[in-house]
C-alpha cells in the first residue's frame, strides 16, 4: 500500500467552505473509487488555515492510474475543482510507506496530533524507526497510535505519526505518563539524538472523514 497525505492551505476564513465542498462533491464524485479515503481533518493548533487529507492506494500504479481517470472525471472538473480553486493558497503532497498502518481509534469524537520528524540524513530514519517500534508496547499502555509512516517523497528523512485523545487533557494526562515509563526515557534519551526536526499539529476530524 502507498499512502498519499495532501495538506492544503486555504485563505483565511474558507477552510469551511473547503470542508463543505470535499464533504458533497467531493465525496459524491470521488467516494472511494479513485484512492481510499483515510481520514480528513481540520488543523486546529499549529498551523492554521490548513486541511491534511490521507488517501490509500494499492501502489504507485494505480495512484497514478486512478488520479488520472479523476483528472478526465467532467463533475470533477467542472464542478469540484473550480469551487475549491479560489480558496487554495498552496498544496504540499506526502507519499508515504506504512510502518503501522492507521488503526481507528476504539472511541469516536477524538482530537488528533499529527506529529512529524526529519531525522538526521543517511540511516537516522531506520535507526529511529527501529527504537520507536520497539518501545510501542510500553508507549501504548497510555495512548494507541493510529498509524506510522515512513515519508518516500516530498519530505526526505522524515517520519510522520498520528495519535488520538477524546480530549487536550486526555493528551496531556497521557504524555505525562509516559515520560514518567523508564523505557519510554530509553527511549527518548537515544532517539532524539537520531533527529534534526519535531513538528506537531493538533487536528480535529471533518464531519466525513473516516477517522473520527
Amino acid at each position: 500500500m502507498i499512502y498519499e497525505l495532501r495538506t492544503y492551505t486555504v485563505r483565511p476564513g474558507t477552510v469551511g467552505e473547503l470542508v463543505k465542498a470535499a464533504s458533497t462533491i467531493s465525496r459524491d464524485i470521488r467516494a472511494d473509487n479513485f484512492g481510499k479515503l483515510e481520514g480528513y481533518w481540520i488543523t486546529e493548533i499549529g498551523p492554521l488555515n490548513q486541511v491534511m487529507h490521507m488517501w490509500s492506494y494499492a501502489d504507485l500504479n494505480e495512484r497514478t492510474k486512478l488520479r488520472a481517470e479523476l483528472g478526465k472525471n467532467p463533475r470533477w472538473t467542472g464542478e469540484y475543482i473550480p469551487a475549491i480553486r479560489p480558496l487554495l493558497v498552496r498544496q504540499e503532497v506526502r507519499l508515504l510507506n506504512a510502518i503501522i498502518p492507521p488503526v481507528a481509534p476504539a472511541t469516536q469524537g477524538n482530537i488528533y496530533e499529527f506529529r512529524n520528524y526529519r531525522a538526521k540524513p543517511l540511516g537516522g530514519v531506520k535507526q529511529w524507526l527501529d527504537l520507536f517500534t520497539g518501545v510501542m508496547p510500553e508507549r501504548e499502555k497510555y495512548s494507541k497510535i493510529v498509524g506510522l509512516w515512513q515519508t518516500d517523497a516530498g519530505q526526505p528523512n522524515e517520519v510522520c505519526h498520528i495519535w488520538a485523545y477524546p480530549d487536550l487533557n486526555a493528551r496531556a494526562a497521557a504524555r505525562g505518563a509516559a515520560l514518567k515509563d523508564p523505557a519510554w526515557q530509553e527511549f527518548l534519551g537515544k532517539g532524539t539524538q537520531l533527529l534534526e526536526e519535531m513538528h506537531s499539529t493538533i487536528m480535529l476530524p471533518a464531519p466525513h472523514s473516516p477517522l473520527q
